[in-house]
């Protein structure tokens, strides 16, 4: 190599160690701007081993074994802090569980947290839509969608009846011995969920076990699509766990299931989008379908496709875990479960066909014990438990820094900050020493939790889907009491059940009872 080109790669590296030192120079000072304004200091600092490969590696097999959130409540139990900063491959990664962070993060600061990399996690399946955007593009999908939500309630709780039965069928055949009513609960799901979106049915209950038979016609690929979903959902929580590798988890099987998934929803799609406006209100006169009045607002088939299966994927397992989450802990409280039961009869009856057609959103709401039980197994078993937003500027958090933990935070741009909902409900400070307990009546009191308490995320990007998801809970566990007086567990796992974290919470090994 000679002289001359040896004395310019010299030159090259001593610019670059100065421009990384003038950079590293900047964040110090920004940094020491900020601790200086506000009084910020570091949080606790959590070993996490070289390069954060040991904690990295704990973390995931405990996410195999279903008990990783018991992973992250020990991590704060043991360092006795509410947020901490940990750092893998030299990136600062902040947990936190304060509900005065919670609200900062999600609401008073809003503007200063974003999404990430979801966006490009999610693209695949979900293209652009609510759950994925930020911004302008989040608040245009959030216009469109609201009002739809709060038109549907009345006759949602009517449409999920025919499913009800199919799922009684399923019970019925099992004649008092062990079944997995979580798995029924996410066929449930998927059946009323596309009879609200889409206007018809995939009809995953009717699988030629039970009376119910499934429509003849319609689209070929409809036998397919359950199976898609489910493969496409878990493929898409990978990706999120792999953060910036996102796209190495790629498979064909999930590109072929992308595209099962896609032609489901276009298949619909392009009927709505083929109406015109009369035929539209036509067929809103028959019942309420969530595609054909989103028509009305766009003929887009684009953006009527990424946000039907945006509301799909947000809903559809969220309500299913509810579900299968309420049963299992109504099938080993046996004193919970007959007194929601006497609840049940007073207010509607033992399910004649007048006792059905009573049921309503009005009536559903007044059920109080009913009320009681949802709110307890939502503070237990939250469906997203951790959750994570990136620092869109250099900021603050109000608290979590200093020895006591009580001066404000430095978070620079691109930090990931992640809460923890499913620690944040067990702090024992905030709901007493039984915090790990099942106990509805605590919630009698009407307790003011404000941001301890977020089952449904909140600020500006609380979940619109909230009463949906309640509503849709509380008529199938009215109509299971009302058809299936007699609930017992079949479960023989630890008292603190193994949990599959996917996008949303559900039981690791299902939910085994008997009904009759």
């Amino acid at each position: 190599m000679s002289l001359t080109l040896e004395n310019h790669l010299l030159k090259y590296a001593l610019v670059l160690v100065a421009v990384v030192g003038l950079y590293i120079a900047h964040r110090k000072y920004i940094e020491h701007k900020f601790n200086k304004k506000y009084g910020c200091k570091s949080p606790a600092t959590i070993n996490t081993g070289f390069m954060g490969v040991p904690m990295l590696r704990e973390a995931l097999n405990n996410l195999k074994e279903g008990t990783v959130l018991e992973y992250f409540q020990s991590r704060i139990t043991e360092n006795q802090v509410k947020t901490y900063q940990m750092y893998v491959a030299q990136m600062k990664l902040i947990f936190t569980i304060d509900p005065e962070n919670i609200k900062a993060i999600l609401a008073t600061q809003f503007n200063d947290f974003a999404l990430g990399s979801r966006h490009a996690h999610f693209l695949p399946l979900l293209g652009d839509g609510i759950f994925t955007l930020d911004s302008h593009g989040w608040k245009n999908s959030r216009a469109m969608l609201r009002p739809q939500f709060s038109r549907e309630q009345i006759s949602h709780v009517r449409s999920m009846e025919p499913h009800m039965q199919t799922l009684a069928s399923h019970i019925r055949k099992n004649a008092g011995q062990v079944f997995d009513i979580q798995e029924l609960f996410f066929k449930f799901t998927v059946d009323t969920a596309t009879d609200i979106l889409f206007g018809e049915s995939v009809y995953c209950l009717r699988d030629g076990t039970v009376p119910q038979k499934p429509p003849a016609g319609g689209f070929q690929g409809r036998e397919k699509f359950n199976e898609a979903f489910n493969i496409t959902q878990k493929t898409l929580a990978s990706r999120a766990y792999s953060q910036s590798f996102y796209f190495l988890v790629n498979s064909p099987e999930f590109r072929r299931c992308c595209k099962i998934v896609h032609g489901f929803a276009r298949y619909y799609v392009d009927k709505a989008v083929q109406m015109n406006d009369e035929e539209l209100e036509k067929k809103s006169q028959s019942g309420y379908t969530f595609l054909y009045e989103l028509a009305k607002t766009t003929k887009n088939p684009k953006v009527l496709q990424d946000q039907l299966l945006n509301i799909m994927v947000a809903g559809r397992d969220t309500t299913a875990g509810l579900l299968s989450f309420t049963l299992f802990e109504l099938s080993r409280n046996p004193d919970v479960w007959e007194k929601l039961k006497q609840e049940v009869y007073a207010s509607f009856g033992h399910g004649s066909e007048e006792d059905i057609a009573a049921i309503s959103f009005e009536s559903l709401k007044k059920c109080e014990y009913l009320k009681y039980v949802l709110n307890e197994v939502l503070r237990l078993y939250p469906s997203v438990p951790v959750n994570f937003r990136d620092a869109t500027k250099d900021t603050t958090l109000p608290t979590g820094g200093g020895e006591d933990g009580k001066l404000p935070v430095f978070i620079p741009k691109g930090t990931t900050v992640a809460y923890t909902i499913y620690c944040t409900h067990r702090m024992k400070e905030i709901y007493g020493e039984d915090a790990e307990e099942f106990v509805p009546e605590r919630w009698a009191a009407q307790p003011k939790l404000g941001w301890a308490y977020l089952p449904f995320n909140g600020g500006p990007r609380i979940c619109l889907g909230q009463q949906f998801a309640l509503t849709e809970a509380s008529y199938v566990i009215v109509r299971l009491i009302q058809m299936f007086p007699n609930l017992t567990s079949a479960y023989t796992g630890d008292k603190i059940p193994k949990k599959l974290l996917h996008l949303t919470l559900s039981m690791y090994d299902g939910v085994p009872v008997r009904m009759d």
